[in-house]
């Protein structure tokens, strides 16, 4: 709940820093704004991806092994899909008015959409019928496979030749291209897109626990049901004579 409510406070005021206090940009003017959306949700793509494989890698390890590990990747992972789908919505309508078309097949741009549809296929293989055990194993295994991606989206840049820009504010020199309001606006904007993401972590695991809980519970009522009509079952005999 504390949570919860730090992130609603902390949306409003996002609100008014970005849309009033925050300055233009010298050369893309209000479009600049777009940065306060776009930044946070692949930052959070990376965190919540980032945490998929670490629970997958403690699952896969015998020792840790539990189903809550894989409940909280199953429910990061699909947070990072709908961040990465808002990072990639984002990058369309900044890339109008920046590049003068909505989608190339950037470097960056295609690695991203490459991500969202490998954690897609994770989030589809998790849904296919299997024991809890075999289906955690099976994500585990999909979701560091689709993991692979996510160096592959931040390093496009310095790898291939794209249109996406360097990095503004984690440069090698730690020199952050961003007036001081604007650099204060976007970390502001990075604080609440994780508390809203950590939020939405707990409440998502937890009815992932409900789903797996109700789905065991109806299985056993299934199981007794069997058992009760077994047990009062009569075998049919063929009539003697009167």
């Amino acid at each position: 709940r504390v949570i919860g409510v730090l992130a609603l406070i902390g949306l409003p005021i996002l609100l008014l820093l970005g849309l009033v206090t925050s300055p233009e940009d010298v050369e893309m003017g209000d479009s600049v704004r777009i940065m306060y959306v776009h930044v946070p949700s692949a930052w959070l793509a990376y965190l919540a991806f980032g945490v998929t494989a670490l629970c997958s890698i403690l699952y896969l390890w015998r020792r840790t092994r539990s189903l809550t590990l894989d409940r909280f990747a199953g429910a990061s992972a699909e947070i990072g899909v709908l961040f990465t789908g808002l990072a990639l919505l984002t990058g369309m309508l900044w890339g109008r008015p920046t590049w003068g078309v909505f989608w190339t097949w950037d470097a960056r741009l295609t690695s991203t959409a490459l991500l969202f549809l490998l954690f897609l296929g994770y989030l589809a293989i998790r849904r296919l019928p299997a024991p809890p055990e075999v289906r955690a194993k099976r994500a585990a295994i999909a979701g560091l496979i689709a993991f692979i991606d996510v160096p592959l989206v931040h390093l496009s840049v310095d790898w291939w030749r794209s249109l996406h820009q360097d990095a503004t504010v984690a440069r090698r020199n730690l020199d952050a291209q961003l007036d001081d309001t604007m650099l204060f606006t976007l970390f502001f904007a990075l604080a609440v897109f994780t508390l809203i993401y950590v939020w939405l972590l707990l409440h998502r695991q937890r009815q992932l626990w409900l789903e797996d809980h109700q789905g065991d519970a109806a299985l056993d009522r299934a199981i007794a049901d069997r058992r009760a009509e077994a047990s009062v079952a009569v075998p049919s005999s063929e009539a003697g004579p009167a």
